[in-house]
């Protein structure tokens, strides 16, 4: 592994720890500035100390800002889920290589049957991406075994496809890498917006246990942290399994074409000796 491939996956490997405290600050900016902008409610109530959301979309960021102390945690793991959807998305664009992945393993398999390896090889050094440095290295080990005299058939197909297994293994982290997060994301955010709607079913509850009427506005308040802290949860969490589900597709394809490619090699290997 070259360095500068070794730093580059040093870097995605830290990246959650640096990127999520940073969208933290980040959400608690936009809670405290943007959603709880004394412009998004009621001047004169403001002046009482209450909040009532105004008319219109300030309106409707004023109401998201009164979902309470959960709605920052919650706005970072909805920001989280999209960076890393984004992360993703060009990391998987890239493993795939420049271009589409079925023509290069047809290419290489026609290739391999007309017993051209070193044009093999250049079409590799042209696709790039993953799937084209697992069967790179397979054709590489492919070369090394067609010209040793000093290992039987069967011992040169199990070092082909140990090579093929070997840079498979390499690979595959960086294919899989952040999913994990994504899919505990599924899951905290429906749980965070949960613990956000019993906060607000609490303060409900209160406003109509006082003493005489019920203060309509901590009513209001505690339904609205509720339901809001209810939506971003749910949208967060659907968003993250629709991601996560996307992309293990991916991987199990680029798997799929991997695999091809690495029995095509023993394949071809084994019939020509």
């Amino acid at each position: 592994m070259s360095a500068a491939k070794s730093q580059a996956n040093s870097i995605s490997a830290n990246f959650p720890t640096i990127i999520i405290p940073v969208l933290f600050g980040v959400s608690w900016l936009i809670y405290k500035f943007v959603l709880g902008n004394d412009a998004n409610f009621n001047p004169d109530l403001l002046k009482e100390g209450k909040h009532e959301p105004i008319d219109g979309f300030k309106g409707y960021l004023g109401l998201i800002y009164m979902g309470g102390i959960i709605v920052p945690f919650l706005i970072t793991g909805f920001l989280t889920v999209i960076t890393f959807v984004i992360e993703r998305f060009i990391t998987l664009f890239q493993a795939g290589g420049s271009g589409s992945v079925d023509d290069f393993v047809r290419n290489v398999k026609y290739l391999l049957d007309s017993n051209q390896i070193q044009e093999a090889i250049a079409a590799c050094d042209i696709q790039k991406g993953s799937v084209a440095n697992v069967v790179r290295a397979g054709l590489v080990r492919y070369e090394q075994m067609d010209k040793d005299t000093s290992m039987s058939r069967d011992q040169k197909v199990l070092a082909i496809q140990k090579e093929v297994e070997e840079a498979t293994t390499l690979e595959m982290p960086m294919l899989e890498r952040n999913l994990n997060i994504l899919a505990t994301l599924a899951s905290i955010a429906t749980l965070l917006g949960l613990l956000g709607t019993v906060l607000g079913m609490i303060r409900s509850f209160k406003a109509l246990a006082t003493s005489g009427s019920p203060d309509p506005t901590a009513l209001a308040t505690g339904i609205s942290e509720a339901l809001i802290n209810t939506f971003i949860g749910i949208l967060t969490s659907a968003l993250a399994i629709i991601a996560y589900n996307y992309f293990t597709g991916r991987i199990d394809s680029m798997t799929y074409r991997i695999d091809e490619a690495g029995f095509s090699l023993t394949q071809t290997f084994a019939s020509r000796h």
